[in-house]
C-alpha cells in the first residue's frame, strides 16, 4: 500500500460524517449482511475504522468504482487474505500511534474455509483487530455453493440432494485460541447485537463474532421473513446467542425455549430445506448435545 494511500485512509478514518453502509448498495432484499451493517454503525459511533473485506458479497456491495456505498476506508482483500491485510493496517495504526480499530467483514467462505488459516493465524497472535463473520451458510457471491457452515439437509448448486455433513462449529474453533472475546449475534436482538459490537471495538487485542445472517437468494426464503428466521432459530437452540471471555468464561445472552415448532417451522420457510430436509428428530438430538456443552462450560467458567 502506497505512503498517500495509507495518508488518505486514515485522514478518511478519523473523521466519519456519513453511515458505513451509505444508501444505493447492490445487496439484495432481507440481505442480513446489510442489517448487520447497520448494527455495525450504531455500534462505530465516533470510533475511528477500516474494514477489511475479502471476496464476498460485501465486497460487490459499493458498486463499480469509482463510486461506492461504503461510507468509511474501505480495502478489498483476496478470499484468503483479510486477517492478514487487517493486520497490516492495525500494525501501522499502532506504528502511528492511533487508536483506529481495523475490523475484517466477511462471509462464511472466507472465514469457514478459504480464509481460515489467515484467520487462524491472527487469533493465535492475539492482532489487535475485530473480525465479524456474517455467515448466510453458502457462497453467496460465486453461484450458492456450500461451505462448511451449510448446514445439514440444505441444498445448494454443489448439493443438489442436500449437505450430508454438519455445519462447522466455528465458535468452538475460536475460542479454542483464548482469544480475549468471542461472541455470537442474533440480528432478531437488536441490542445484544449492538452491545456486543460496540464492546468487540473497544477491547484490544483479538475479537471475533459471528452473525447469522440470513439471505433469501441462497436460503429459498421471503425476504420479510429474514429476521423472524434468526428469532426461530435462537427460541429453538439452533442459533445459541452467547459470548466467551479469553476462551474460557462462558455466558448465555439469549435462553432458548427449544421449541419444536419453531425448529420445524424454521425448516419449513425455506425452500433449500424443501427437498431433503434433514431427520428434525436428529437435529434436535444434536441441538440438545451441543446446549449441554454449552452449559458444562459456562459452569465451569462461573467455578473458576
Amino acid at each position: 500500500m502506497s505512503e498517500r494511500l495509507l495518508e488518505d485512509t486514515t485522514a478518511c478514518a478519523r473523521k466519519r460524517s456519513e453511515p458505513i453502509l451509505r444508501p444505493g448498495g447492490t445487496n439484495c432484499g432481507g440481505c442480513g449482511m446489510s442489517l448487520g451493517f447497520n448494527f455495525l454503525d450504531r455500534a462505530v459511533g465516533d470510533t475511528p475504522v477500516q474494514i477489511v473485506i475479502p471476496a464476498c458479497c460485501g465486497i460487490v456491495t459499493p458498486g463499480q468504482y469509482p463510486r461506492s456505498a461504503y461510507g468509511v476506508p474501505v480495502v478489498a482483500s483476496t478470499f484468503a487474505s483479510s486477517a492478514a491485510v487487517a493486520t497490516g493496517l492495525a500494525q501501522v495504526a499502532r506504528l502511528n500511534g492511533e487508536r483506529t480499530r481495523v475490523i475484517c467483514w466477511a462471509g462464511d467462505g472466507g472465514t469457514y474455509d478459504i480464509g481460515m488459516a489467515t484467520l487462524s493465524a491472527a487469533a493465535e497472535r492475539n492482532e489487535d483487530l475485530l473480525y465479524v463473520c456474517y455467515d448466510n451458510e453458502i457462497y453467496g457471491n460465486t453461484g450458492g455453493q456450500r461451505s462448511s457452515a451449510t448446514p445439514l439437509g440444505a441444498v445448494t448448486t454443489t448439493t443438489p440432494r442436500g449437505k450430508a455433513l454438519w455445519k462447522k462449529d466455528v465458535m468452538g474453533i475460536m475460542t479454542a485460541h483464548r482469544i480475549p472475546y468471542a461472541a455470537t449475534i442474533s440480528l432478531a436482538h437488536p441490542e445484544d447485537a449492538v452491545r456486543k459490537l460496540r464492546h468487540a471495538l473497544h477491547l484490544e487485542g483479538f475479537c471475533f463474532l459471528h452473525i447469522l445472517s440470513p439471505c433469501p437468494t441462497g436460503w429459498k426464503s421471503e425476504p420479510a421473513d429474514g429476521i423472524e428466521l434468526v428469532r426461530m432459530a435462537v427460541r429453538s437452540g439452533l442459533f445459541p446467542v452467547f459470548e466467551v471471555t479469553d476462551g474460557r468464561h462462558l455466558v448465555v445472552n439469549v435462553e432458548p425455549e427449544m421449541s419444536d415448532s419453531d425448529l420445524e417451522r424454521y425448516f419449513d420457510l425455506q425452500g433449500r430445506f424443501a427437498a431433503h430436509r434433514a431427520d428434525l428428530k436428529v437435529v434436535r438430538a444434536a441441538i440438545r448435545e451441543h446446549w449441554e456443552g454449552l452449559r458444562l462450560q459456562a459452569s465451569i467458567g462461573r467455578s473458576s
